[in-house]
């Protein structure tokens, strides 16, 4: 029987991070969000998290509250499963404040799913029972700090690699160069893949594309180069990158990503639920597969209450082609959560979830 919202609560959660975080928006060595929780009349609830990011500043903790605090009571009553044209009233109104929503929606979303008796993973299609990530390598030039955090991350068995670069050619260079030998001296193969985080410009990211070539670095990919509403820079980047260009803050919606493919800026999006939430997220990813394009999925600094949404959707759906999914790492954390098992690099499912 469908149920109704009897309770919205929600508390902020703080989190020292294991190494600086730091990308060409900032740099953070505390985590911050919002955990959601969404109560049923029938005693049936779900978690969301809102987290904080450098790319969506105006998303402070007192603002996430405020706003929480405002839409809830409009909520309350509310079979759970007419939800969904309320979300999408409210990311309209709050637009600004999509992470704020997202993580309102994933709650939401999950208490549906409880009242159902439904299991995330198999609502998603239960595709997969493993999934691995790759783990990001902050933009640190200080070289002691780099070797230590490589070293960690390289004892938890990872594979894959996202080095955040800064849009400084000359520094990005030193960067690349060192992480690529050391990962090189420690592993017979891996993967690279490089993350702007908007930090480029048409001209810059052409150089340090020359540069790349001229050592013979192998990258799989180059995550969101330019800033994200320039769309001419990207058209013409794209045109001649012998790495796929993946999109992350210039696709926020479907509309954004339909934008996208009309003006060819990309050869693949970067799927967060963290920004774009449930909904939202489904139909970009349904958009991105009809165009062929590559898929990624990605995530904020975020505890396994968020982190876990993307898991499933990945793990269900198995429509990804690259796993970024690395937040956990950066906090000193459990090796379960509900039905996920955490081994090294690897997130495995179990029977429910």
């Amino acid at each position: 029987m469908i149920s109704e919202i009897k309770h919205i609560h929600f508390k902020e959660v703080m989190r020292p991070l294991r190494i600086t975080f730091s990308t060409s928006l900032g740099k953070k060595d505390v985590m911050k969000s919002v955990i959601v929780k969404v109560v049923l009349k029938d005693g049936s609830h779900g978690l969301g998290e809102c987290p904080t990011s450098f790319a969506l500043k105006q998303e402070t903790i007192p603002a996430i509250k405020g706003i929480l605090n405002e839409v809830s009571p409009g909520l309350i009553n509310t079979p759970i499963d007419k939800y969904e044209n309320k979300i999408g009233r409210l990311r309209r109104k709050y637009a600004h404040y999509p992470m704020t929503i997202s993580g309102l929606e994933v709650a939401l979303f999950r208490a549906r799913l409880s009242n159902k008796k439904v299991s995330e993973h198999n609502y998603w299609g239960g595709c997969a029972k493993r999934l691995e990530t790759d783990i990001t390598i902050p933009f640190i030039p200080d070289a002691e700090l780099l070797s230590r955090w490589i070293k960690y991350v390289l004892s938890k068995r990872f594979r894959i690699y996202k080095l955040k670069v800064s849009g400084n050619v000359e520094q990005d260079k030193k960067l690349i160069s060192i992480v690529y030998r050391m990962l090189k001296d420690n592993l017979k193969t891996f993967t690279l893949r490089l993350d702007g985080n908007q930090g480029y410009t048409e001209k810059t990211f052409s150089q340090i594309i020359n540069y790349i070539e001229k050592e013979g670095y192998r990258i799989q990919l180059f995550e969101q180069p330019l800033p994200k509403n320039d769309y001419k820079g990207l058209r013409e980047i794209k045109k001649y990158s012998p790495i796929p260009i993946i999109l992350d803050e210039t696709v926020f919606t479907v509309k954004d990503l339909q934008r996208a493919i009309e003006d060819n800026l990309c050869h693949g999006v970067n799927i967060k639920i963290a920004k774009s939430g449930i909904g939202e997220s489904f139909k970009i990813l349904t958009l991105a597969k009809k165009h062929k394009l590559k898929l990624m999925i990605g995530c904020m600094t975020e505890t396994m209450v968020g982190l876990s949404a993307g898991i499933y959707l990945a793990s269900g759906t198995g429509s990804f082609d690259y796993i970024d999914l690395d937040s956990v790492y950066f906090l000193r954390h459990k090796n379960q959560y509900g039905n996920i098992t955490i081994d090294g690099s690897r997130f495995i499912m179990g029977s429910s979830g």
